[in-house]
């Protein structure tokens, strides 16, 4: 009986993440902090491990801002631990441009991925790093980050 709840509780706390990212599909970045995060390079991402409460190790990432949308991309593609704890929570937290924010993380549909190649390259151009950050590797594991209302969650 034991087990039964806990699979109970698991598919509950499933079904909650989900509503609350479908919730959270619609926010909206205050504009003032979208820009202050667009003009910065030191976003750090922490999706939640797989209890849904423990923070992740933070990790540094590259982001851009495409049509008023904040993105960001795994290095590594799908085998970047921080993208799988992401897509698997989808939930966290950034901190950037001197900012923490809790945030909810939704994959991307393909069409956008070259408005967003064109942000990086105007972003990052020079760097090194830029082309396996506009390849086909990254571009599968491309993320929307989205600000989450933590007040609306406790009500």
């Amino acid at each position: 009986m034991k087990e039964r709840t806990g699979k109970a509780d698991a598919m509950r706390d499933n079904r909650t993440r989900e509503k609350e990212t479908m919730q959270t599909t619609a926010a909206t970045w205050p504009e003032d902090e979208l820009h202050k995060i667009a003009a910065t390079d030191d976003l750090h991402i922490a999706p939640f491990r797989q209890d849904g409460v423990t923070y992740g190790t933070l990790t540094w990432l590259w982001s851009v801002v495409v049509e008023g949308a904040l993105y960001v991309r795994a290095y590594k593609g799908h085998k970047s631990r921080w993208y799988q704890a992401a897509m698997q929570q989808k939930r966290g937290r950034i901190t950037a441009a001197g900012m923490t924010r809790e945030v909810a993380f939704v994959p991307v549909d393909e069409s956008i991925n070259g408005r967003i190649d064109a942000a990086y390259r105007t972003k990052y151009h020079g760097s090194p790093y830029l082309r396996p950050m506009i390849s086909a590797q990254a571009r599968l594991a491309t993320v929307r980050v989205l600000p989450r209302d933590t007040d609306a969650e406790r009500r």
